[in-house]
């Protein structure tokens, strides 16, 4: 897995080193349902992200096997990283849709989301994304639309904090 992942980050361009510290910062100290699931971002690029999601009891459902929404919420996480490298500082993104196949469980260990946007347009985006096992066994792909939109530039976010947002150099 890691070859295959040190080969795709060569596809992709490196993102402004203070704009990457930026986001690693905000997703490790920001954003509630990371730190709820235990999601980390791995690596970013422009188009291109790796997420790891460690596997916790909490996320596993009656029959022991990782819920299928854990798998979707760190592959829709990882779709939602490879765009950010790429949007503008007045721009903002959203979910639309995802669908996402699943073909092996997992009981436990780690999986990696590794997604790359394949259409960057005004106003929307399409990605995919792959979801590994430890063993590096697909456990999952998705593709998934996101809306961009013009963020509200007032200085405050949905916090009403005007020192959240993550600049771009």
């Amino acid at each position: 897995l890691y070859r295959i992942m040190v080969e795709a980050m060569a596809e992709y361009e490196e993102l402004a080193p203070r704009f990457k510290a930026a986001i690693l910062n905000w997703m490790k100290t920001r954003n509630p349902f990371w730190a709820l699931l235990g999601l980390e971002l791995l690596e970013i690029k422009k188009g291109w992200a790796t997420v790891r999601l460690p596997i916790e009891e909490k996320l596993t459902n009656a029959i022991g096997l990782v819920h299928g929404g854990a798998i979707f919420a760190a592959a829709d996480s990882a779709v939602g990283m490879a765009l950010a490298g790429m949007i503008g500082r007045d721009e903002n993104i959203s979910t639309l849709e995802m669908k996402i196949n699943y073909m092996k469980p997992v009981k436990h260990g780690t999986i990696i989301a590794e997604a790359r946007i394949i259409h960057r347009g005004s106003q929307t985006a399409i990605g995919d994304v792959e979801v590994r096992d430890e063993a590096h066994q697909l456990i999952s792909k998705g593709l998934a639309t996101y809306a961009i939109y013009k963020k509200d530039l007032t200085g405050g976010s949905r916090r009403g904090d005007s020192k959240s947002s993550v600049t771009r150099d």
